[in-house]
């Protein structure tokens, strides 16, 4: 049998930094449970947004041609995803969320060309870092993460949220939410292996 494949989303626009950093103890727990993972660092693709031009939902795929179009192979082939981000004014950044709206025509062949949903779910799981000062917290990132996942037929069994990280690498002074990240990672392995 062989190990599963996890696809690992860095979705800050800076690399190596908080939310990084926990991505990669996800990696570790992610290589002890027994799995395999790519990292994808969203802002090293370049992806253009979404222009709202509804294409997909007459052909179930995007018009534009830029390196998402390596993004979506690496999504189908994911036996789970976990997805790590900052936290920008209560949501996910920019370059990541033009990720999370080219999925689109995931939803345009589902709910507009009616392919049959993905028998079995795939396991996900959400790393959440931000400084301090923001009333909303957490909540929005997390529910477009979900709404994502939905699409991709991508269950939400796992988050972690990490407050007072405003330093590139705070979160290294955080043992508690590292070794949690590498939890996450070693049980998202195994849901992926089921």
């Amino acid at each position: 049998m062989t190990a599963p494949l996890l696809l690992a989303i860095a979705g800050s626009p800076r690399r190596h930094g908080n939310s990084e950093r926990l991505l990669d103890a996800c990696l570790d727990g992610i290589a002890e449970g027994g799995a395999n993972a790519e990292k994808l660092a969203v802002v090293e693709y370049g992806i253009e947004p979404c222009d709202g031009c509804n294409a997909c939902s007459s052909t179930g795929e995007c018009h534009i041609r830029d390196r998402m179009q390596e993004v979506y192979p690496l999504l189908d082939a994911a036996d789970a995803i976990v997805v790590a981000s900052p936290v920008f004014f209560a949501t996910v950044p920019a370059a990541l969320k033009a990720l999370y709206d080219r999925c689109q025509p995931y939803w345009a062949r589902r709910y507009v060309l009616g392919e049959p949903p993905p028998e079995r779910k795939r396991p996900g799981a959400l790393l959440l870092a931000r400084g301090g000062g923001d009333p909303y917290g957490f909540e929005a990132a997390a529910i477009t993460t979900r709404s994502l996942f939905a699409v991709l037929g991508v269950s939400y069994d796992a988050e972690l949220c990490v407050s007072g990280v405003d330093g590139p690498r705070d979160v290294d002074g955080r043992p508690d939410a590292l070794a949690e990240a590498r939890r996450i990672g070693a049980e998202t392995a195994s849901r992926a292996a089921r």
